[in-house]
């Protein structure tokens, strides 16, 4: 075996412990619920993260939604259009694509959703942003969602947060009817 070949080899094992010590910190982390928000960004990305890459469409770059935007590889941000994420329902923690065609334009797909769980709880409006309060914290929801779904401050909304994570932001799923 060459010099080349054992440095490379060499490379590659301490890539792949660096990567099994990551997975076994963020499954501490998680069982114990001592991981936050940024952490859990930052663990998806290194570990689920393809490097950019060129392709007859445009560039390709693949990241996390972090709840307002995407973040990719190298921890640049990428704005995501507030009535995407509304339509499609992302949640913070969910694999997207991004394609930026040669004429500038910039095509997002989500890839990979995170796991979810719902909640209900009263849309309020405070400090200048919408919330939804539900089992003792209030999440952010996007101006974009309360307007497609027709939402009024009182409403009672069914939202949707990261099942294995923290998360400050919220999809809202529907408002539910109001029974008299």
């Amino acid at each position: 075996m060459s010099d080349l070949s054992k440095i490379a080899l060499a490379k590659e094992m301490i890539e792949s412990a660096e990567k099994s010590i990551r997975s076994a910190k963020r499954f501490l982390a998680e069982f114990s619920g001592d991981i936050s928000k940024d952490e859990f960004i930052a663990s998806a990305i290194k570990e689920n993260i393809a490097d950019p890459t060129k392709t007859e469409e445009g560039k390709i770059i693949e990241g996390i939604f972090d709840g307002e935007k995407m973040i990719d590889k190298e921890e640049r941000s990428y704005p995501i259009p507030a009535n995407y994420a509304s339509k499609s329902k992302l949640v913070a923690g969910d694999h997207l694509k991004l394609t930026i065609t040669e004429n500038g334009r910039f095509i997002f797909k989500q890839i990979g959703p995170t796991e979810r769980k719902s909640l209900v709880g009263p849309l309020t409006f405070e400090d200048g942003q919408y919330k939804v309060l539900s089992e003792g914290k209030a999440y952010k929801v996007l101006l974009a969602s309360v307007t497609f779904f027709r939402a009024e401050v009182g409403d009672e909304v069914t939202i949707l947060v990261p099942a294995d994570h923290e998360s400050q932001w919220a999809a809202i799923e529907a408002v539910l009817p109001k029974i008299d």
